[in-house]
């Protein structure tokens, strides 16, 4: 090929080759994606959502690349709390990240979501007994019998103890207490003359204040200041009625399935995330705080009077699991993981 020739020839192909790009730009511009919008509710309100939620969910916006965006919501700033999953199966929120118990979740496993008495000693306790003890399963069958629900996972968080303005030293002295607690959890303390009370979670410090409420059974020390419940509260009762929070995540069941497959793998990933946080959040802090804290005077029922509440949270295991079948499975991994670590002893149970 002369040379002149070869010259012409790779000339004619640049130009081709610019020409295309030249005319392929503007298809490119305006084939770009519209990210996906979901909107999030979490059960905490902005200062705990803080630590247990916002950073996770800010990861994955950060991640997803401009392919999706994940607006977060506090407790009760779209729907109140106690409406969260019927809100979610119309479509109304996108996700939500809170036990089942608080939200109605109309399965029979809700019971057993928050804190369900004694089930838990560690907040490691929760996801053992989802990955390695059969309850990922249950959950998983409870909720493909309800509609446009998809139930995505469960992690723990602090234990459930009482922050009161009059000290507990005694489970006489639990008797005739206004306290803010959880439906299930609530239930149970009925038991020892406590009265539960159902507020929205951002009422409850003004709740102490007006003396509408004598104290607080919702969580552990670590939220008791980093929500400012310690500010309104004089003592913390060292024992606790269990060990970790049990807490999911759900999707709008249309618009989980609308998701591709790395973006369903990246929220998984946040929610891990957002899991792990919590487990040395809450280790740190509910040691920091009982020792460095200062604010609330500890309080502890003698460990031989405590036992005649653990006991009495064993006859209510049987009584939820009279209910159904499903809810007589559960109580049963619960009695046998218990003995597990009893067997096991320190440190898993002393």
């Amino acid at each position: 090929m002369k040379r002149r020739e070869f010259i012409k020839k790779v000339g004619t192909g640049a130009a081709a080759a610019v020409a295309a790009t030249a005319m392929a730009a503007p298809s490119v511009i305006a084939g770009k994606k519209t990210p996906i919008k979901w909107r999030m509710q979490t059960y905490a309100g902005a200062s705990l959502a803080a630590h247990v939620c916002k950073p996770s969910i800010d990861a994955f916006n950060k991640a997803a690349n401009g392919d999706m965006v994940i607006e977060l919501y506090n407790a009760d700033q779209l729907v109140p709390t106690g409406e969260l999953f019927r809100a979610m199966q119309r479509g109304t929120i996108d996700a939500v990240q809170s036990d089942e118990d608080s939200i109605g979740a109309p399965v029979d496993v809700s019971v057993f979501g928050a804190y369900f008495p004694f089930a838990s000693r560690y907040s490691l306790d929760v996801p053992a007994l989802f990955h390695h003890y059969g309850l990922n399963e249950i959950w998983q069958e409870a909720y493909s019998e309800v509609d446009n629900v998809t139930w995505l996972g469960c992690g723990s968080w602090d234990p459930c103890n009482f922050t009161t303005q009059e000290p507990i030293r005694s489970i006489e002295d639990l008797k005739g207490k206004r306290v803010f607690t959880f439906p299930t959890g609530g239930r149970f303390l009925k038991k020892f003359g406590v009265i539960p009370v159902t507020l929205p979670w951002e009422d409850v410090e003004v709740a102490m204040q007006t003396k509408e409420l004598d104290g607080i059974a919702w969580s552990g020390i670590t939220e008791a200041y980093t929500v400012g419940w310690a500010n309104v509260n004089k003592y913390y009762l060292t024992n606790n009625i269990s060990g970790a929070w049990a807490g999911s995540y759900f999707a709008n069941s249309e618009k989980w399935n609308a998701l591709p497959e790395h973006l369903k793998t990246l929220f998984q990933l946040a929610m891990d995330s957002s899991h792990y946080h919590r487990q040395y959040w809450y280790w740190w802090g509910e040691a920091h705080y009982r020792t460095k804290g200062g604010k609330l005077e500890l309080t502890t029922i003698p460990e031989a009077e405590w036992k005649t509440v653990e006991d009495e949270a064993l006859k209510y295991w049987d009584e939820i699991a009279a209910k159904s079948e499903r809810s007589a499975k559960v109580v049963a991994i619960l009695k046998e993981y218990s003995k597990t670590m009893r067997e096991a002893g320190a440190p898993y149970r002393y």
